[in-house]
């Protein structure tokens, strides 16, 4: 299998391109608006057909690239059933399986960070990854305090859905501010400090008490990506 994971330094969020091999067909995970070209560019570089690209959630922190890459590409734009982003192609539900050229991802609905987050399980019948959006961080957890995010609901996303696959699931969150590529799910179990022998009171107490500043982008990256990242006239991204 074809993995690339994707940076974009600015928001600090990563994109994933999966593939089954040089030649064939492609899905990509939250890609980011300022890095299409370089979609694009690995994309011709190795031959692929790009036919799905997914948002795991509305991101408030950068604008999407699922519309220019459907442009581009004509592939098919995904979402979580929930998504208010109408302009996607398909929007899909709790334990749905996606399908692209022998690689599988299983939707698991799992809000928190916003009410319409779903998070994807590689090889769902022997899961080996899985991207978690925001709503499971490395070492950390998505803030919970807008887009009808909930404390109550991170939790049971995290504990009574994500921490149900097998420990050594591979981790791949949409962001990390620290450097960290990956974890895995035992790992989080294990050593995630808002997590780790947390009661749902207690985990609820942290994230109440966090106190973080509006994202620099919320205000132009959620409309934004209501559209898929392709409103009339974008400003320019700051900072």
């Amino acid at each position: 299998m074809l993995f690339r994971q994707m940076f974009d330094s600015t928001s600090s969020t990563y994109t994933y391109l999966l593939a089954s091999r040089v030649g064939g067909e492609a899905l990509i995970i939250d890609p980011v608006k300022e890095q299409l070209d370089q979609y694009l560019t690995v994309i011709a570089q190795l031959d692929l057909r790009l036919v799905q690209a997914i948002d795991t959630h509305t991101h408030a922190d950068h604008i999407t690239a699922l519309g220019d890459l459907r442009d581009a590409t004509q592939c098919v734009t995904i979402m979580g059933e929930l998504s208010k982003a109408h302009c996607v192609s398909r929007h899909v539900h709790e334990d749905e399986v996606l399908s692209v050229d022998g690689i599988e991802l299983r939707a698991i609905y799992t809000p928190g960070h916003t009410d319409e987050s779903f998070s994807f399980v590689l090889n769902p019948t022997a899961p080996t990854a899985v991207f978690t959006g925001d709503v499971l961080l490395i070492r950390g957890s998505g803030r919970t305090d807008f887009q009808g995010g909930d404390p109550h609901r991170s939790y049971d996303s995290i504990v009574n859905k994500l921490f149900r696959l097998p420990d050594d699931t591979t981790l791949y969150p949409a962001h990390d501010y620290k450097g960290w590529t990956a974890s895995s799910i035992g790992e989080e179990k294990k050593f995630n400090p808002r997590l780790a022998g947390k009661t749902e009171a207690e985990y609820v107490e942290i994230m109440n008490g966090l106190h973080l500043p509006n994202p620099k982008m919320m205000d132009v990256a959620i409309p934004a990506n209501l559209a898929c990242g392709q409103p009339s006239t974008l400003p320019q991204r700051q900072g």
